[in-house]
């Protein structure tokens, strides 16, 4: 750490640059009052990724920032305070405590608190921000987790995790096993240490592929945040024996969060299906991601479109985790019978269970994005393709 960039005239020239190009900045200055520039915007650059992201620490005085990619890598705010809702305790480990933010919120749930880091700077950051965010119950270590875990004897009330993928993993599918730490190989060693096991993992993780190599899971918890998914997490306890694992799933908006649960079981349910009745529903990106198709259909009463559209219908407006639209017109796919009943030049697509892309579908009926009109090009049960046109409910 250089304590200089904390000096008054740093810090408010740090604040009085945050909304200025770095580029142009970075040719103006080569540095101010003898530190070189290249360490101050990259203060400025993650201080600006702080603002909505971690609000917290942006609004509060002398805080040093890492680099951005830290700043990218860590949980929000918003995600962290939601996981620390439903631990609680004495002691939890945080084995890959990155910038903090976790610990942050888990500090405020449990009398002690372990922050490992295996970068000596990051932890040297860490250990800074918590003095002046008065956090006094968290212990930052610098050393990899997952060694500090093996040389001790010690248990905790929860093991929290966030193991990243490997660089050299390609593509948007990978496994647990592709993660570092890898918490399949050491789950033993885990469960050694505490009998609650919190694991955050990317939304590229296939939830199947979770619950195959992963023992003892009780929950898995689908986080998002303004409707796009952004992490899984994985609550493991030791004294849990079953198949079958409790879905909760969360979009946290700035208005309100929704919440929906459900038994992995409950998927194996039939559901009804049905022509669009009056109004149509699609699922927030959580649900859709923890695939509770059938759940949704039946914890809410809903008919579905077919059985691969997941879009849902109803003849009386409820409430509803996603979006809900209030159908005008039901069209058959074809451009000549479209553009002479709407005769839109602009409208909001969304395609499901449909062969056509979204760019394919606007270039064909010269439609551009946008307004108050929403088309959903989706296949219905009887194997016809459609047109409903919608406005927001």
């Amino acid at each position: 750490m250089n304590l200089a960039l904390l000096s008054s005239e740093i810090q408010q020239f740090i604040n009085d640059h945050l909304k200025e190009d770095p580029t142009k900045l970075l040719l103006k200055h080569k540095e101010v009052s003898g530190i070189p520039f290249a360490e101050i915007i990259e203060q400025i650059q993650a201080k600006v990724k702080c603002e909505k992201k971690l609000p917290t620490w942006f609004h509060t005085e002398n805080i040093y920032y890492p680099n951005k990619l830290n700043i990218e890598q860590t949980s929000s705010e918003k995600t962290a305070t939601y996981k620390a809702t439903f631990l609680k305790g004495n002691s939890l480990i945080d084995l890959t405590g990155g910038f903090g933010v976790d610990c942050y919120a888990f500090s405020k749930h449990f009398l002690k608190v372990t922050h490992c880091e295996i970068s000596s700077k990051l932890s040297e950051i860490v250990t800074h921000n918590y003095k002046v965010l008065n956090v006094d119950n968290v212990e930052a270590v610098s050393q990899n987790g997952i060694q500090y875990l093996q040389d001790q004897q010690q248990k905790y009330d929860c093991i929290y995790i966030d193991p990243s993928r490997r660089n050299d993993i390609k593509g948007k599918v990978f496994l647990l096993e592709d993660c570092l730490p890898d918490v399949v190989t050491h789950q033993q060693l885990l469960l050694e240490h505490s009998d609650t096991i919190l694991i955050k993992t990317s939304p590229l993780l296939d939830i199947t592929n979770g619950l195959r190599v992963l023992k003892h899971v009780k929950e898995v918890h689908v986080v998002a945040v303004q409707n796009e998914v952004k992490e899984l997490l994985w609550l493991l306890d030791k004294n849990i024996e079953t198949e079958d694992v409790l879905i909760k799933t969360v979009n946290l908006t700035n208005k309100k969060n929704d919440f929906f649960s459900f038994m992995l079981s409950a998927e194996n349910f039939d559901v009804d299906y049905a022509l669009p009745m009056k109004y149509l529903y699609e699922p927030n990106a959580a649900i859709m991601k923890a695939g509770g198709f059938s759940s949704i259909a039946n914890g809410y009463q809903l008919k579905k479109l077919h059985q691969h559209s997941h879009l849902y219908t109803s003849n009386e407006l409820i409430s509803f985790p996603g979006r809900r639209f209030e159908i005008q017109k039901i069209l058959p796919y074809t451009k000549k019978i479209i553009k002479k009943e709407l005769n839109l030049t602009k409208a909001n697509i969304t395609t499901r269970n449909f062969p056509e892309s979204v760019s394919t579908i606007r270039k064909k009926l010269s439609l551009t994005d946008g307004g108050d009109d929403f088309l959903f090009l989706t296949t219905v049960f009887t194997g016809k393709k459609v047109v409903i046109h919608c406005l927001k409910a």
